[in-house]
């Protein structure tokens, strides 16, 4: 199983970013973006627009079958005109939302040496440093990152799991458990927006795998420079960004070919629709291309969570969206194999995705 998520890689010196917030050094070449990133950076459209919001309560409203149904029609038009939308009333206590996010900022907060006791090993995606880093010359994210395997067991490292702060590993593992149910959840009427049986996604994913990456963007002097996440979408069946209190619109998703930052609502979770669910749809839901930015007086903390399929299931277009209308447009494929390539080069907008391409 881990085996995905590993591959052999050597790169350079990589400058932490706190250090250098810390330090107030100038911004090192190796973040400094070309004139034409640039000017995407300054062309964003302001103010922050609000993405279609889901009410989690009302899709579970079994007694109220016209609630239910509205719901999923909203749920349907989030999914096939955005790939993105915000769920609220999803049932996850907001005290362990704000736990979550407590011990998360308490270990991006300790010394440098005390993280780098958990690295992110060149050609691994677990651990704290950067991942998707593949050359000395590439560019580099404004963002610290630490990344960890949650599900299923066999995914996790035990050498990466913190022991400052004391209460990390028992709030991500309650985190987890949740965010993995409402995940479950949300690919049942996600699947009845489809017109397929509800459980559909869960007979064919297997044991799933769900790993977290916290991201943590430090106030930048130049945020117009630098980007605090390249542009990319997931490999993912669904992504689920909790974005902590009183931070700025740091996501920009893609709509209509403009970059549009994304207003947050409070205790709401943003999903997005992964390239899994683009292939198995036949580019019926897509995913989006998305992005972070940074700011030059706030800082800014992430939690993302990926869900996705079992290594060893095969991937494909379904039958029910492949017909004279609508030819296959991927071929079928290992997801393994696909995490594997995706995990392998760097976030490059949706050209991974060229790899089921047809």
């Amino acid at each position: 199983m881990a085996s995905a998520l590993t591959f052999p890689i050597k790169v350079g010196h990589i400058d932490d970013v706190q250090e250098l917030t810390k330090t107030k050094s100038p911004i090192p070449e190796r973040f400094l973006r070309s004139e034409a990133e640039r000017s995407t950076l300054s062309a964003t459209a302001s103010p922050p627009i609000e993405i279609p919001i889901v009410d989690f309560s009302k899709l579970a409203a079994a007694n109220n079958p016209d609630e239910h149904s509205t719901e999923i029609s909203n749920l349907a038009i989030a999914c096939q005109e955005w790939g993105f939308f915000q769920v609220i009333n999803h049932g996850i206590d907001v005290n362990l939302l704000e736990a979550v996010e407590k011990v998360a900022k308490e270990f991006f907060m300790l010394p440098l040496e005390e993280k780098k006791k958990y690295p992110m090993a060149p050609g691994t995606v677990q651990g704290y440093g950067q991942a998707f880093i593949f050359s000395e010359e590439q560019k580099l994210d404004w963002c610290n990152m630490f990344a960890l395997g949650l599900h299923p067991p066999s995914l996790i490292n035990p050498k990466l799991w913190p022991t400052n702060p004391p209460d990390f590993s028992e709030t991500l593992e309650n985190y987890s458990r949740e965010i993995r149910k409402l995940c479950q959840n949300l690919l049942e009427y996600i699947a009845e927006t489809l017109g397929l049986k509800k459980n559909v996604f869960e007979e064919m994913f297997g044991l799933t795998v769900q790993a977290v990456r916290m991201n943590y963007y430090p106030p930048c002097s130049r945020p117009d420079l630098v980007m605090g996440l390249s542009p990319h979408s997931d490999g993912s069946a669904l992504t689920v960004l909790q974005q902590a209190k009183c931070s700025y619109a740091g996501l920009q998703i893609v709509k209509d070919n403009n970059w549009i930052s994304v207003q947050p609502v409070p205790n709401a979770l943003v999903i997005n629709v992964g390239d899994t669910i683009e292939v198995l749809t036949n580019g019926k839901y897509k995913s989006i291309e998305h992005r972070a930015v940074t700011d030059s007086k706030k800082d800014r903390l992430s939690l993302v969570t990926f869900y996705a399929p079992n290594y060893e299931i095969e991937i494909g277009p379904m039958t029910e969206f492949v017909d004279e209308k609508n030819p296959c447009k991927f071929r079928k494929y290992n997801h393994g194999e696909y995490s594997r390539h995706y995990l392998a080069n760097k976030l490059r907008g949706k050209k991974n995705l060229d790899f089921a391409r047809i």
